[in-house]
């Protein structure tokens, strides 16, 4: 990457574990960062995301490898002298000094003057919506509010790159949602990267620029969010983010025949071998817009209404389990569906994803 502005070259990083083993957290990690890119490393716990975004900031040091930013090494400098700032999961947050305080503590230890500093935290506070809260203290606020004081403090020293350590998973869904909103427009208007660790699916697809999905301390694949989720480059993550319906078996031309001997479409030809198609459950409908849609048969076996949508269940006669997610505006083609019952699930040939190798165990 030409203008990237964190660089990790082959990071490592393990840990010993109480029974003497050793757990590599980081397994020779290469990574770059754009600059003013907004990236999330996400994946399960104990992946190595956290300790990824640790070993950015200084508070873990590597085994081995090297750090980059802005062109300078920082695999040996301690973390008050890296460019970066961290927003933390509990805010941290000093409770006995005012939002004010909180804020311009940074400014106050680089010895920055009053006035500067009365004019910096007033602006930052402005761009997260909380001017005039200046005197208040922390549990005078609501969770959402103690969490813009966490970012205005770590932007309010201009670094050149800004840490996320699952910063909105303390808030509840509606605020949740909308706190994502905020921070990928405050990104923008900042022009400063971010990089964010989450283990949510939804939220990383929502707000990055790219994704790095993580297992096992190596990243798996690293890509925009839409083709991490159209196409997945293993079953891991096609499993991992968002919903899926997996099929081993082997692909052929335009076809693609399942182990339990089921045909599956294809609008262009695959490379012949083993190999898994990947079907979401949205992609599937309930009517053929056109005789040329192929469709799976399956026993309908569960009905769920989510609000928005209805999610089916239903299971082919080889015994597999399919799940379909259908528009809640199509709430009169699944109110004809009983459970029981045959149905027949559409699919257009078209968005069938097909990944190399077999389907993998996700623990």
């Amino acid at each position: 990457m030409r203008d990237a502005i964190v660089r990790l070259d082959k990071a490592a990083k393990a840990f010993a574990t109480p029974e003497g083993r050793q757990v590599k957290a980081l397994d020779g990690i290469d990574l770059e960062v754009g600059r003013n890119e907004f990236i999330t490393l996400l994946g399960p716990s104990g992946c190595g995301k956290t300790t990824l975004l640790q070993a950015i900031s200084g508070f873990v040091e590597l085994d081995s490898g090297r750090i980059t930013i802005d062109g300078e090494d920082m695999t040996d400098r301690p973390p008050y002298k890296r460019p970066v700032n961290t927003v933390f999961q509990n805010y941290a947050l000093f409770p006995h000094m005012t939002v004010g305080a909180n804020v311009a503590y940074a400014l106050e230890v680089a010895g920055v003057a009053k006035a500067e500093r009365t004019e910096r935290v007033k602006a930052a506070l402005q761009m997260v919506g909380l001017e005039g809260m200046e005197g208040r203290l922390p549990r005078q606020l609501s969770g959402g509010q103690q969490q813009r004081v966490a970012l205005a403090r770590a932007i309010i020293a201009r670094p050149k790159v800004l840490l996320l350590d699952e910063p909105l998973s303390a808030l509840d869904k509606n605020l949740r949602q909308s706190m994502q909103l905020e921070l990928k427009t405050l990104q923008h208007e900042l022009g400063i990267t971010f990089i964010f660790v989450t283990h949510d699916q939804q939220e990383a697809l929502t707000m990055s620029d790219r994704v790095a999905v993580l297992s096992n301390g190596l990243i798996q694949q690293l890509d925009t969010p839409r083709t991490i989720y159209d196409h997945p480059a293993s079953t891991f993550v096609a499993n991992f983010v968002g919903a899926s319906n997996l099929f081993e078996g082997r692909a052929d031309g335009t076809t693609f025949v399942t182990n339990d001997g089921a045909p599956i479409q294809l609008a262009s030809a695959s490379a012949a071998g083993n190999a898994t198609a990947l079907i979401r459950p949205e992609q599937f409908f309930l009517k053929s817009y056109t005789d040329a849609y192929p469709a799976i048969d399956v026993t309908v076996e569960q009905i769920v209404f989510v609000g928005s949508s209805f999610e089916l269940f239903g299971r082919t006669a080889a015994g597999r389990t399919l799940v379909a997610e259908i528009p809640a505006t199509q709430r009169a083609a699944v109110g004809a569906l009983d459970t029981g019952a045959q149905a027949r699930w559409y699919y257009d040939p078209a968005m069938v994803h097909i990944i190399g190798g077999q389907a993998e165990v996700v623990a």
